[in-house]
């Protein structure tokens, strides 16, 4: 999951072809739409710790980031990242690629991964508002109402499925923390990729993460050597390869063809998916709690985010 944002306000691009736009986007969330079920797999049974999951996938991509700005020229000094931006491409790094990872990997040791989906699915919304407060945007009140109610919904359904306030788990308030640094990276990116690419953003947010990813991925490895089999192994190098840096291509493609604000909606068919997963791959039980706590949220979501991209528009 994890810097597709689906706060990212219109822009006045050139608009090629609005089914192109939505298909590439669409295989960008197809792909991030495995990454919750494949932590799970990857977590599940102790043979990769969490930490191992959440750091190592990012070393993985990191690699792949550098070999790709390298063979692009972004490493000569006129195309690096200068100045403040580097501090952007920190805030980008601390949510996308540090605090997501490895919150929902720790989460997922004992969530099911279509709880975890539902959760996770107030994203879109808390990328819109922390996209608004960071630029300082003047919203309606419908679009802070839709908000707080996807919020409510999402508290709500991780409250009912831990038998009330006392049975409330620390997954949960892991996945919460997970939504709330995402969010704040991606809203981050989403500013960022104006200037310096989109593509680029996360490239750099990889490789400026890397040393601190290494060091937590040693310490994992030495505290307990990963023993996974090739479903775990298969799961940790699509979290690597495709979560955290190819899909990011695809998705980003689709928001660059646009319309950027019909593209951006399509991340919220991601949960859906991703609960399709749990049921197909993990055999999970999908009861009505799921579904109803999952259709309040992404209904919430999706109202927020229109009501702040028509926002935008009217400005």
């Amino acid at each position: 999951m994890k810097a597709n944002s689906t706060a990212i306000a219109p822009t006045s691009e050139p608009l090629h072809s609005t089914r192109a736009g939505l298909w590439w986007g669409l295989l960008g969330v197809t792909a991030f739409s495995f990454t919750v079920p494949l932590t799970r797999v990857a977590v599940q049974d102790g043979d990769m710790s969490a930490l191992f999951v959440g750091s190592g996938r990012a070393v993985v991509a990191a690699l792949l980031a550098a070999v790709a700005l390298y063979f692009t020229g972004h490493f000569r000094r006129d195309r690096r990242p200068h100045g403040r931006q580097w501090i952007q491409v920190a805030v980008v790094a601390g949510g996308a690629v540090l605090g997501f990872p490895l919150l929902t990997s720790f989460a997922l040791t004992t969530a099911p991964a279509s709880h975890g989906a539902v959760v996770i699915a107030l994203l879109p919304a808390a990328t819109a508002v922390i996209s608004v407060l960071r630029t300082r945007e003047r919203p309606s009140r419908a679009f802070w109402a839709a908000a707080a109610t996807g919020a409510v919904a999402a508290v709500t359904f991780a409250v009912v499925q831990g038998g009330g306030f006392g049975g409330l788990r620390l997954a949960d308030l892991l996945l919460f923390a997970a939504v709330i640094v995402c969010a704040i990276g991606y809203a981050e990116g989403g500013l960022l990729t104006r200037t310096i690419g989109s593509w680029q953003t996360i490239s750099w947010a990889l490789v400026l993460a890397s040393p601190l990813m290494i060091v937590l991925t040693i310490i994992a490895w030495v505290q307990q050597p990963p023993t996974g089999g090739p479903a775990q192994w298969g799961s940790f190098a699509y979290l690597a390869v495709v979560s955290m840096f190819l899909g990011f291509f695809a998705w980003y493609r689709g928001l660059g063809i646009g319309p950027m604000a019909q593209v951006s909606q399509v991340q919220l068919s991601q949960p859906v998916m991703s609960i399709l997963w749990a049921a197909l791959l993990l055999g999970e039980h999908i009861g009505w709690a799921t579904i109803v706590g999952g259709l309040a949220v992404i209904g919430c979501a999706l109202l927020a985010v229109r009501k702040r991209t028509s926002g935008a528009r009217r400005r």
